[in-house]
C-alpha cells in the first residue's frame, strides 16, 4: 500500500517527458489505425477485402482486436478525465489553434492529405491530454483527482 502522505502517486513524478511518451503512444495507435500513407490497419484490411489480398485471415482479426483494446483504453481514460465538455473544449481549442496557424502561414492545409495529418495529430494530442489530465490538474491546482470506485 502506498504512503498517502508522501504526496507522490506510485513514486513517479509527471514531467514533460511523461507527456511526450503518452503523445507518442497515442500517435502510434492513431497512425497504426489509419494514416494517409496507405500503411495502416485500415488500408491493410481494405486491400485484403477488395484487392488481391486473399480475404481476411486470423491475423487481421487479432490486430483489429488489439487496436480496439487500445482505442477503448484511450477513449475511456480521456472521457473519464476530461468529461464530455472537456473533450469538446479541447477539440475546439485545437481547431482554433490550427486555424490561427493556417492564418499565420505556419501551417498549410491545402490538400486532403495535409488536413488528414492535421486531424490525426490533433486527435492524438487530445487523447494524450486525456491520459495526462489528472497529473496536469494536480500540478495546476494541487488537487488530487481520485476516481477509483472499487474500494
Amino acid at each position: 500500500m502506498a504512503n498517502a502522505s508522501s504526496g507522490r502517486s506510485g513514486g513517479r513524478e509527471f514531467s514533460s517527458f511523461s507527456f511526450l511518451w503518452r503523445f507518442a503512444a497515442t500517435l502510434a495507435l492513431v497512425l497504426a489505425t489509419y494514416n494517409p500513407t496507405s500503411h495502416s490497419y485500415f488500408h491493410w484490411v481494405q486491400e485484403a477485402v477488395t484487392g488481391d489480398g486473399g480475404g481476411l485471415v486470423a491475423l487481421h482479426y487479432f490486430v483489429g482486436i488489439v487496436l480496439v483494446i487500445g482505442w477503448t483504453i484511450l477513449l475511456v481514460a480521456t472521457r473519464s478525465s476530461l468529461g464530455t465538455l472537456g473533450v469538446v473544449l479541447g477539440a475546439a481549442l485545437m481547431g482554433t489553434l490550427v486555424w490561427v496557424l493556417i492564418d499565420l502561414g505556419w501551417l498549410r492545409a491545402d490538400t486532403v492529405t495535409a488536413v488528414s495529418w492535421i486531424v490525426l495529430v490533433c486527435l492524438s494530442l487530445l487523447l494524450a491530454i486525456g491520459l495526462s489530465w489528472s497529473y496536469m490538474w494536480r500540478r495546476l491546482t494541487g488537487q488530487v483527482d481520485i476516481t477509483d470506485d472499487d474500494q
